[in-house]
């Protein structure tokens, strides 16, 4: 008796602390308050329990209580946390698919070894697992199953961040649909659904088989949710990497064009000094002056002047300094690129762009904030030679907290979230670069590092 109640106090104590799990997992991805926080796990326990208690004394179907507690626990996400409905419900779908399978694995895995045990070591001939027993497995699972879901607030991030609505839904019907069917065969199984040897080989080998068939049948089940989680968010990051890099060739292509107006410009400027001078000598002030504003729309003259060495990058870092000086953000800027220099302007402007356009979004974030709203932003962008690598260096007002998170959060798009960061890293890497990033007393820093030699494919080499 003590046994007995030692295990299903074990068993409680199990699923208490998978309920905190679970709420910690929420609360990476999502918002709660502290308060909220504590009701979920009060309400998240004793609501189980309670299911629990309702189906023994009415003697309620098994997969009626299953899935009265999977919209139990999504219900709850839904009332307690805040973020968008559709992250929630994608939340609370991951929570019950992995905790679905793994649980169902465990115990289908465990009770093979127990059973096989049993028959092998006690000498049982038709072994039957006890109360003990699987009060000692369900715990096992629920540690388990505490322990995928620990992994998953460590490296689901990108699931979670970069999305739009529709997509949180499309990924957690599936993974519903996945969850029903494995209840269903469970329930099954429990009414006497086996997977049986044929009748010949007795009870206990009916057992093995049936606890065997359903532990390859989640493996499966677990290995396919995961293909299809991983394999949709690469495939969305994919798709947007492409959008933006066509946005970036259109942007490319327009700064090309200006450049070839200027350059249009300076061969033809001969004969329109000629006419200048005509105008000046005859007193056509009206005309002189209409003539001057036709040469700089048509050329693009205010194309600023900052010498890095490359007339696109020019005429890019002019036009973001524009646009941070009205929004009132502080530009520091000295940019130099070697001739030796083997990037070739499109990924040039790729590098340069992204990096602007993310400390532009930063600081801009920042100014809509109260506690920063009497604070003047920066942006800080450096570029030039050591030793044999060509170095940039970009520094920004920022208010992200954690590096895990950087190029995910806070973003006022959800659609663009960390593809610039993605784009910069394809660039570096196609050079054989390196890049760092570090947030540090709330200035963002990211460090792109590039050898100049074309031949070498590692970057100790040419330091």
């Amino acid at each position: 008796m003590i046994q007995d109640f030692a295990g299903v106090f074990l068993e409680l104590l199990c699923y208490f602390a998978y309920i905190c799990m679970a709420g910690k997992f929420c609360k990476e991805y999502l918002e709660i308050s502290q308060r909220n926080e504590k009701l979920f796990a009060v309400f998240g326990f004793c609501g189980g329990l309670l299911i629990h208690a309702v189906g023994q004394c009415y003697s309620i179907p098994n997969i009626a209580l299953i899935l009265l507690n999977h919209i139990f626990f999504i219900g709850l996400i839904l009332l307690l946390f805040q973020r968008n409905t559709e992250k929630k419900i994608l939340a609370a779908s991951l929570l019950i698919t992995a905790t679905t399978l793994v649980e169902n694995f465990c115990i289908s895995i465990f009770s093979c070894f127990m059973l096989f045990w049993r028959h092998r070591v006690k000498n049982i001939a038709v072994p039957f697992l006890g109360e003990r027993e699987t009060n000692l497995i369900i715990c096992v699972s629920f540690t388990m199953t505490i322990f995928v879901i620990y992994l998953g607030t460590q490296y689901l991030a990108s699931i979670f961040y970069c999305k739009t609505g529709k997509w949180y839904i499309l990924l957690a019907i599936p993974l519903l649909a996945i969850t029903v069917v494995t209840d269903v065969a469970n329930w099954g199984a429990s009414n006497g659904i086996l997977v049986r040897s044929g009748g010949d080989m007795g009870l206990y080998y009916d057992q093995i088989f049936s606890h065997a068939g359903f532990c390859v049948m989640t493996a499966l089940s677990i290995f396919g949710a995961g293909c299809f989680i991983f394999g949709m968010n690469k495939i969305y990051m994919e798709q947007k990497k492409s959008s933006q890099y066509h946005c970036q060739i259109a942007a490319y292509k327009m700064l090309e064009e200006q450049y070839s107006q200027s350059e249009r410009l300076r061969h033809d400027l001969k004969n329109h000094i000629i006419a200048l001078l005509g105008l000046l000598e005859s007193k056509e002030w009206e005309k002189m002056e209409s003539y001057l504003k036709n040469m700089e729309d048509s050329a693009g003259l205010d194309a600023g002047e900052q010498i890095t060495g490359n007339r696109v990058v020019d005429i890019l870092l002019y036009q973001k300094q524009k646009i941070a000086e009205r929004k009132n953000i502080i530009w520091e800027c000295d940019v130099q690129i070697p001739k030796m220099c083997d990037m070739n302007e499109f990924d040039l402007c790729v590098l340069f762009g992204n990096i602007l356009d993310n400390a532009v979004e930063a600081c801009e974030r920042l100014q809509h904030k109260e506690q920063y709203c009497n604070q003047r932003q920066f942006i800080n962008i450096q570029s030039g030679v050591v030793k044999k690598c060509f170095l940039l260096e970009a520094k920004n007002s920022a208010d992200m907290e954690d590096k895990h998170k950087i190029g995910f959060t806070n973003k006022g798009n959800p659609e663009e979230h960390g593809i610039g960061l993605l784009n910069i890293s394809d660039v570096v890497h196609k050079y054989n670069g390196v890049m760092n990033i570090e947030v540090q007393n709330g200035i963002f820093t990211i460090s792109v590092l590039v050898p100049l030699c074309t031949s070498a494919h590692n970057i100790k080499q040419v330091i």
